[in-house]
């Protein structure tokens, strides 16, 4: 049997082919894995029917369901590398990412019609794509596409022959770019397969899970959980995308054993959350991670019974770095635990030696899952990795018995008067104000200490005001940490793991802080 992602699927279907596979929510198709295995057969005959070949790059621009699934399975079965866009990007961004990675077949669903024949207008100058497949309704397909349900309907079902293992590529992943342009991380069969196996051996991931995904599926927190599914013999349930109020009814419809949701998906599903919500005890684990997650929510869903297990990982190492183990994940609550099995973690000062426990360091992962590289960019790999270890850019703490507490990213640590802050500390205290609902705290210019906390706050109470915030810190913070002023607004820009778009922020809110 060949290391590759797909046969996994090809073997499945093999072992328990009645087994229900995936549940597309949104339009309440339901199939089992030998269904499923023939309809990225199908995909995968439809692609080599187009000229499709191995190692061409195949670009997706869909909302979660059943046709990401058939295209990454279909194409990873013949070789393709799968490049998965963020659908929230506006067409330069998108064109980048198209023009970066030499993608020259696109799959896009019919709510992104509008942004792509923006880029097919740009012509060959401004993409490499020459095959743009429609999904929706073949009666609304754009003059320039062909239709996907036409293709994929007229396509064989029959096992296709797997033409890529090993180090072979299987996906080009774009980090989200929160500062400088995007970077592609490479992933080969090999790497994903160690990612898999990696949270299979540290997760509690059983045969017959209900596994419900709604994180995007142009994320590693979504692909590599999908993937482990298969593996153990789990169930996928798939939402479109994130509804704080529908997941509820979801969990309890469809018998959802675990999940995963970053923090601010918690948080939004907490405000749907009333005595009357429908019962989830079958709910073992939330993981949760893209950002520290505060120790207050924490423990408001161990109040409702439901453990939320701490995940610290990265595009880059295919998803697992860190984990807190299950019985845990209460009395460390804050920790994201120790490193996943077959996964190495260390947490170096400036000169690359170890720090003694409680002295905040840049965190380094090793392991066979970590990406091959960045695409087309030799001296930015050269960068993150070096001697065998993934430099992370993330800031983090490790105790005496080797738990690890994520602080924040270098980039948004901030100095003042010589002091090293971080804003998650500050972040999680101030989240612990009853009348607030998000926080982001960034470093401003100072006169007086070079840099200043000031925090961005969206409330729950409008009479809430910054002496409330500032009062709510006193005490629990030392003085140089409290921010200098607090600024109200609206809605904390994210990226779509929920992490603050803090440059953005800093941007918006650059006056200096008051001394």
């Amino acid at each position: 049997m060949k290391n590759n992602l797909a046969q996994f699927l090809a073997k499945r279907a093999a072992l328990n082919p009645r087994l229900e596979a995936l549940v597309d929510v949104a339009t309440g198709r339901r199939f089992t894995y030998a269904e499923l295995n023939s309809q990225a057969n199908r995909m995968a005959h439809a692609l080599t029917g187009l000229g499709v070949r191995k190692g061409d790059r195949v670009a997706t621009l869909l909302m979660n369901g059943l046709e990401f699934v058939e295209t990454f399975f279909g194409g990873a079965k013949i070789g393709t590398v799968l490049t998965p866009l963020n659908w929230r990007l506006v067409a330069d961004e998108l064109a980048f990412m198209l023009t970066d990675s030499g993608a020259e077949t696109l799959v896009f669903g019919r709510e992104f019609r509008t942004v792509v024949a923006d880029l097919h207008a740009r012509g060959r100058q401004g993409t490499a794509v020459r095959t743009w497949i429609y999904v929706g309704k073949p009666a609304d397909r754009p003059p320039f596409a062909v239709s996907y349900d036409d293709l994929h309907g007229a396509a064989s079902a029959r096992e296709s022959e797997i033409m890529a293992e090993n180090d072979d590529l299987l996906y080009v992943m774009y980090t989200s770019g929160t500062t400088g342009l995007p970077k592609g991380a490479m992933h080969s069969h090999g790497t994903t397969m160690w990612a898999v196996l990696t949270l299979c051996a540290t997760a509690d991931l059983r045969f017959k899970d209900r596994y419900l995904i709604c994180l995007p599926l142009f994320h590693v927190g979504a692909l590599t959980p999908l993937l482990a599914t298969v593996y153990v013999g789990g169930t996928h349930v798939i939402m479109r995308e994130f509804d704080p109020v529908r997941i509820w009814q979801v969990f309890q419809q469809e018998r959802i054993t675990n999940a995963l949701a970053v923090p601010t998906m918690l948080h939004f599903m907490l405000q749907t959350y009333d005595a009357t919500s429908p019962d989830v005890s079958g709910l073992r684990w939330i993981l949760s991670g893209g950002s520290p997650v505060p120790v207050p929510l924490i423990e408001r869903y161990a109040k409702l019974g439901i453990e939320i297990h701490q995940t610290y990982g990265l595009t880059e190492s295919g998803g697992p770095a860190c984990l807190i183990a299950p019985d845990e994940a209460i009395t460390r609550a804050g920790s994201t635990g120790k490193a996943f099995f077959h996964t190495d973690v260390r947490i170096v000062d400036e000169r690359g030696a170890d720090v003694e426990p409680n002295v905040p360091g840049e965190i380094l992962v090793r392991g066979p899952h970590v990406m091959l590289g960045y695409w087309n960019q030799p001296a930015a790999t050269a960068e993150a990795i070096r001697d065998g270890w993934l430099h992370t850019g993330d800031v983090a703490i490790v105790d005496g018995e080797g738990f690890v507490y994520i602080h924040d990213r270098i980039k948004d640590m901030i100095i003042s008067g010589g002091e090293n802050i971080y804003p998650a500390e500050i972040e999680n205290v101030i989240l612990g104000h009853p009348g607030v609902a998000e926080v982001a705290v960034i470093g401003v210019p100072s006169a007086k200490w070079g840099e200043s906390p000031v925090a961005v706050v969206v409330s729950k109470d409008t009479a809430l005001t910054d002496q409330d915030v500032l009062g709510h810190c006193a005490g629990k913070l030392a003085r140089y940490k409290i921010p200098k002023r607090v600024h109200f607004t609206e809605a904390i820009p994210r990226t779509p793991t929920g992490k603050a778009l803090k440059r953005l922020l800093r941007e918006q809110f650059r006056e200096s802080a008051p001394e």
